[in-house]
């Protein structure tokens, strides 16, 4: 089983997280690889059924390399032993915000949505002034049954309202955030059920009016130049 394979992958390479046993092991890492693409292309296909205005990229350009940056961090090891893909309106970019696929071995795996970045201040108070204006919407999406059975709001929060914005406003805990995201746990007993597809495409599906908030919020965001 393909998934059987990947998530198999994925652990040896969390037990032997190095450069010469990742090299020694590469035939199996294009394999693993290439098997997530195809899960990918499967999940965009299939998420257009009904979100019929994403666009169709290329699998490579919606997944993660595998090879950390480490040069700011404590963890040296060189390879986030996970795959990881971003299907949305704008490729992997985190702005437009899309459908987010994470798999781990060991149940740490998890469907995403939302903006996860809080590098992003222009973004961070475009959202903020959406909420501001358009909060009872946003009160609606997070009380609808199907989020509240699934979902909680994560993100980056201040102790405090930030300034300029009313620490009274019906919506001032979200107003706290820097970033407003949603993290669906996924067991590897989910991951190798054989109707994992379908199941990712219906919480997926639950996400939309939560992804479709920030979008329109975001809808003139630029990102930085490099």
């Amino acid at each position: 089983m393909k998934m059987e394979s990947m998530l198999g992958y994925l652990s040896a390479l969390e037990q032997n997280n190095n450069r010469e046993w990742f090299h020694e092991h590469k035939a199996q890492y294009e394999v693993a690889k290439a098997d997530f693409e195809e899960i990918v292309e499967t999940l965009s296909l299939e998420l257009r059924k009904t979100d019929v205005k994403l666009p169709l990229f290329a699998a490579r350009d919606l997944t993660f390399k595998l090879q950390r940056d480490t040069r700011f961090s404590h963890d040296k090891s060189p390879y986030h032993p996970a795959f990881r893909a971003h299907i949305s309106y704008g490729g992997k970019l985190p702005i437009p915000v899309g459908y987010y696929l994470y798999l781990r071995p060991g149940n740490r795996s998890f469907l995403g949505g939302g903006l996860f970045t809080d590098l992003l201040k222009d973004a961070t108070a475009m959202v903020r002034d959406s909420l501001v204006e358009h909060g009872a919407e946003w009160e609606e999406i997070l009380s609808a049954p199907d989020f509240q059975m699934n979902f909680t709001v994560g993100g980056t929060k201040l102790k405090n309202v930030p300034r300029g914005y009313d620490a009274a406003h019906p919506q001032a805990e979200y107003l706290k955030q820097k970033s407003w995201y949603l993290e669906y746990p996924v067991s590897d007993e989910r991951i190798l059920a054989p109707d994992f597809t379908a199941f990712a495409v219906d919480i997926f599906g639950k996400m939309r009016p939560f992804n479709g908030f920030l979008n329109r919020a975001l809808e003139d965001f630029q990102m930085p130049a490099r």
